[in-house]
């Protein structure tokens, strides 16, 4: 499309909706149609002013909260390149992050400031966008500039930028609308927890397209949480596993009524996790599969296909994600073939897929349209999407292929420990070996789990277990096998061979992870 008329879109917005709240933070802090109308023209004006131009790279360093919502409808208003920097970054990744994407400024809190500038960019104090208020309109933007950039994980790796154009953006947001399994109504407030430069921003917009209320709250505070759920004060949740798992620890044994649609995606969801959720919430949870190089939805699997699925008598590999929405395509780039179905890397094409990846030696485009996604996966006889696991995650130990995720999802769900990470550790002897890492680990877990994986091939049981005291996890809350594996050495002392082994290092225990370490072996 040629031009997106994002003005004119929030205006009718503001026009229909007045005074009806769009959006409250955590501290009931709130901002009506109209008002984040006002406030989004007022930033839009202010950053013309100071000659930045559509397509350009505006950072955003901001938490959770009605600035980051103002700054994020402001800069798509001017057709400025929307940039998000999660507010947990270190310097040296605000750094990275901002060089990679060319940022001319970055819009943050006074307290950020210093900071900013230390690290060589330019700020500007969202406080002072609101000291001229205007509500002009806008023409509408060209379609082909870039309109937002956003960055990958980095688990395998330093995060790269992802190019979005204005077009791929409002296309994003018009499948996700179609794609919604509640049309909401002004009563109707979706909970967000998760950080706003990924999935949370990507549902406010839609939420308020439609004429919902978002409650935006930074992190999950199970004491401000638990409340709302109990009071039935949110209808929709916006939960990614991670975030599920400690709300349905935190609530075990209790019923939660008027959650009309829970929205999960960005990993995995287990069987024992899908039960906990259900029992918490009702057959409520709609999985779909996102990407950073994508919009979400790429798949959808209803809140009644997902019970179904979850409810039968026994379930396959690989994790269903569901069919692809109308305009995505499917490919699956065979590497073996299972008893069954054909598995290999998915590669996929779509609308709103990105324009291209930022490295540091440029930008990358995508192969006839075609994205390699890096996630492993097979097309059942439904035409579902099953993920099995990630390329890069590939262990390759004694000349055999290992899936971690098929050993942790073996694993899953054991008594004497909370969460475990299957990675590996480079062997001359074997190439790679397998260690299964765990967290919050009693005495006698490194049996339990090990009997968990007794029916799996020799080749794929972990040799070692090692229990620290926590997992390292990126900014979107993953954990990173390559930071575990890091973490692991790091503590211990690693010796080689046909009977490898790992031992903690005293003198790094207190220093490093505490005195909660120990490992195991198999052998």
């Amino acid at each position: 499309m040629p031009t997106v008329a994002w003005s004119d879109q929030l205006q009718v917005l503001a026009a229909r909706l007045g005074q009806q709240i769009a959006v409250t933070d955590g501290q009931g802090q709130q901002l009506s149609y109209g008002q984040l109308s006002q406030d989004a023209h007022s930033i839009a004006h202010a950053l013309l002013a100071r000659d930045l131009v559509s397509g350009q790279a505006i950072g955003v360093w901001l938490p959770n909260s009605l600035d980051a919502v103002r700054c994020a409808f402001g800069i798509r208003l001017m057709g400025g390149a929307e940039t998000p920097l999660s507010w947990s970054l270190t310097d040296d990744e605000f750094q990275w992050c901002a060089g990679l994407a060319k940022v001319q400024c970055v819009i943050t809190r006074a307290d950020r400031a210093d900071r900013v500038r230390a690290c060589g960019q330019v700020p500007m104090i969202v406080d002072e966008f609101m000291r001229t208020p205007s509500a002009d309109s806008l023409p509408p933007v060209h379609g082909h500039d870039t309109g937002r950039i956003l960055f990958t994980s980095g688990t395998t790796g330093k995060p790269k930028g992802v190019i979005y154009t204005h077009s791929a953006r409002w296309i994003g947001e018009q499948m996700l609308k179609a794609a919604m399994p509640m049309v909401p109504s002004a009563e109707d407030t979706l909970l967000l927890m998760t950080p706003f430069v990924h999935g949370a921003s990507l549902l406010t917009f839609a939420w308020c397209d439609l004429g919902g209320h978002v409650l935006l709250h930074d992190g999950v505070d199970m004491t401000m949480i638990e409340p709302l759920l109990q009071r039935h004060a949110v209808q929709a949740v916006f939960a990614p596993p991670t975030v599920l798992a400690k709300i349905t620890q935190a609530m075990a044994g209790q019923q939660v009524q008027g959650v009309r649609s829970i929205f999960t995606g960005t990993q995995a969801m287990t069987a024992n996790l899908y039960q906990a959720t259900c029992a918490l919430f009702g057959p409520v949870v709609r999985i779909t599969y996102g990407k950073s190089e994508c919009v979400n939805p790429i798949t959808v699997l209803s809140p009644a296909q997902t019970h179904a699925y979850f409810t039968q008598a026994s379930l396959p590999a690989g994790a269903c994600v569901g069919w692809p929405v109308p305009g995505v395509e499917l490919r699956i780039q065979a590497s073996q073939n299972s008893d069954e179905e054909v598995q290999g890397e998915v590669y996929l094409r779509a609308p709103q897929l990105c324009a291209g990846l930022i490295y540091p030696e440029g930008v990358v485009g995508h192969e006839d349209g075609w994205h390699a996604t890096g996630d492993l996966g097979y097309i059942d006889a439904e035409g579902r999407l099953l993920l099995t696991g990630r390329v890069a995650d590939v262990i390759k130990t004694g000349g055999y292929r290992v899936n971690p995720d098929e050993i942790e999802a073996a694993q899953a769900g054991g008594s004497l420990y909370g969460a475990l990470c299957v990675t590996s550790v480079p062997s001359d002897y074997w190439g790679e070996v397998i260690i299964a890492v765990a967290q919050d680990a009693q005495p006698g877990w490194a049996e339990e789990a090990r009997e968990r994986v007794a029916s799996l091939s020799k080749h794929k049981q972990p040799r070692l277990y090692v229990r620290l005291p926590s997992l390292p996890r990126n900014a979107q809350g993953k954990v990173s096998r390559r930071q575990v594996a890091q973490a692991v050495l790091q503590s211990h002392a690693w010796s080689d061979g046909p009977y490898p082994a790992l031992q903690p290092v005293p003198a790094m225990n207190e220093s490093l992870v505490g005195p909660s370490l120990d490992a195991f072996s198999s052998t």
